[in-house]
C-alpha cells in the first residue's frame, strides 16, 4: 500500500520570502510533507543572480525559499500559517537587523488558488490583531525561480555552530518547534 502511495504523490510548490533565507529554509525543512526546501531568489530583474549582487540590493529580488510539499500531508493554509508566525510580516524591507529589499516578506503564488488562499490568509492575518501594524507583504506571481548557490543550501543543518545561526536562527527554531510540535517531522 505505501509504494502506491508514493505512485500517486502529487507535490506542490509554495515560494516564501521572510528575511534571511537560512532561516525560512530551515523552518520549512522540519515540516512532516515537506519533501524538499530549497533557497534561492525570486521577484527581481536581474537574470541569473548571485549572493553578492542579491545582497547589494540592486537585483530586486528577494531571497526566498522553494518548498515542494505533499498536500495531502500539510495544505497551502497550513504552510501559510507557519509562514505568518514565523516572521515579522509588519516590516517592509526588513527582519531583524537584516535590512534591504531581498529580506522583504512575500508571498510567490504558483496558482490562481494559492494567490486566492494567500489574499484571504493576508486579510484574516490583518484583522487578527495578532501585529500592532498592518501586514505589508506582497503576493505575487512567481516568476523566475533561482536556485541560491550550493553553500546557502541546507545552511542551518551544515553550519549549527556559525555565529548567525546560532544568536538568529536557532532562537527562531526553539520559538518554532515548541509552537508547531504537531506538524514536525518524525525524527
Amino acid at each position: 500500500m505505501g509504494g502506491n502511495r508514493k505512485e500517486k504523490m502529487q507535490l506542490e510548490t509554495a515560494t516564501f520570502g521572510a528575511g534571511c533565507f537560512w532561516c525560512v529554509e530551515a523552518v520549512f525543512q522540519q515540516l512532516e510533507g515537506v519533501h524538499k526546501v530549497v533557497s534561492g531568489y525570486t521577484g527581481g530583474t536581474t537574470v541569473n543572480p548571485d549572493y553578492r549582487a542579491v545582497c547589494e540590493g540592486m537585483t530586486g529580488h528577494a531571497e526566498v525559499a522553494q518548498i515542494a510539499f505533499d498536500p495531502e500531508v500539510i495544505s497551502f493554509e497550513e504552510l501559510l500559517e507557519v509562514f505568518w508566525h514565523t516572521h515579522d510580516p509588519t516590516t517592509l524591507d526588513r527582519q531583524g537587523n537584516d535590512t534591504g529589499t531581498q529580506y522583504r516578506s512575500a508571498i510567490f503564488y504558483h496558482s490562481e488558488e494559492q494567490q486566492r488562499i494567500a489574499k484571504e490568509s493576508k486579510a484574516e492575518m490583518d484583522k487578527s490583531g495578532m501585529w500592532d501594524d498592518p501586514i505589508v507583504t506582497e503576493i505575487t506571481e512567481i516568476d523566475v525561480f533561482y536556485p541560491a548557490e550550493d553553500y546557502h543550501q541546507n545552511y542551518f543543518q551544515l553550519n549549527p555552530k556559525q555565529p548567525y545561526c546560532q544568536f538568529v536562527i536557532h532562537p527562531k527554531m526553539k520559538k518554532f518547534t515548541k509552537d508547531f510540535k504537531d506538524k514536525l517531522k518524525s525524527s
